[in-house]
C-alpha cells in the first residue's frame, strides 16, 4: 500500500528551461543548458561509484567550466556564481501547483526527495511556491549517498516508519525510477519532453506525460 509519495524536484517538478537564455548568453546556444546538466549529473554520479563524494553545487560549478572549455572559452567566478544561483528560482512546470495541491489533500505523506544540497532544496521549493504541501524536504546530500543510490529512497522509508514499498517515487529521470524500483520501492515516470525510460531497467507501473495526468493515475491506484 502506497503511503508516501517521494517527488524529485529538478526538471521534474521546476523547469530549467528557464535556464536556456542565461545559458544562450554565456556559449552562444540554449542546447549548452541540457550539456550542462548532463554533465553535472555524471560528476556527481563518477563520485558516487568511485567513493570520492561530490555534492550537486559543486558538480554545477564544475561542470560549468568543463562547458566552458569544451567551447573553448572560460568563466570568472561571477559568472559561475551567477548561473549557479539561477538553480535557486526555477519556475515549477504549469500544471505542478495545482496537481500537487490535489495530491496534498489526500492521506498520503508529500516529501521531496532532491540531489539538490538541503538549503539550496529549501529556497527552490520556497521561491516557487510550492514549499507548503510537502511534509518534509529531504536531500540525498545529507547521506552523501546520491540518487540513484539505494540509501535517499531508503531514508525515505525510514523517515515516515513504513516498508520501501509503501513509498512511491515521482521522477522524470529514467535513473531515478529505476533506482527507487532497485531500492524495493514503487515509482511514477513523469515523460517530460525528451524524458524516455531505460529499454532495460524495471519498469514502473504508473507512466505520465504531465503531473495532472499522473495525479489521476497515482490517487486511481494508491488512495484509499
Amino acid at each position: 500500500m502506497t503511503r508516501v509519495l517521494a517527488f524529485d524536484v529538478n526538471e521534474t517538478l521546476l523547469d530549467l528551461t528557464a535556464l536556456d537564455r542565461p545559458f544562450e548568453e554565456l556559449f552562444g546556444s540554449a542546447a549548452s543548458r541540457a550539456q550542462w546538466f548532463s554533465q553535472m549529473l555524471q560528476l556527481s554520479f563518477i563520485g558516487g561509484i568511485t567513493g570520492s563524494y561530490v555534492d550537486f553545487t559543486a558538480a554545477q560549478r564544475a561542470a560549468l567550466h568543463m562547458i566552458a572549455q569544451r567551447e573553448g572559452s572560460s568563466l570568472n567566478r561571477e559568472q559561475v556564481d551567477a548561473t549557479v544561483t539561477l538553480m535557486n528560482s526555477l519556475p515549477p512546470h504549469p500544471e505542478v501547483p495545482a496537481a500537487l495541491a490535489r495530491l496534498a489533500a489526500t492521506p498520503l505523506h508529500m516529501v521531496a526527495l532532491t540531489n539538490s544540497v538541503q538549503d539550496v532544496a529549501e529556497e527552490q521549493l520556497r521561491n516557487a511556491g510550492i514549499r507548503h504541501v510537502f511534509h518534509r524536504v529531504m536531500s540525498a546530500d545529507a547521506l552523501r549517498r546520491l540518487k540513484p543510490a539505494p540509501e535517499p529512497y531508503l531514508a525515505v522509508a525510514t523517515a515516515f516508519n513504513v516498508h520501501p514499498g509503501d513509498v512511491r517515487l515521482i521522477a522524470a529521470h529514467s535513473w531515478d525510477v529505476t533506482g527507487a524500483l532497485q531500492a524495493g520501492c514503487k515509482a511514477a515516470f513523469l515523460q517530460r519532453p525528451g524524458a524516455v525510460l531505460s529499454p532495460i531497467g524495471p519498469r514502473p507501473d504508473i507512466v505520465a506525460g504531465n503531473l495532472e495526468e499522473l495525479a489521476d493515475l497515482v490517487i486511481a491506484r494508491d488512495v484509499r
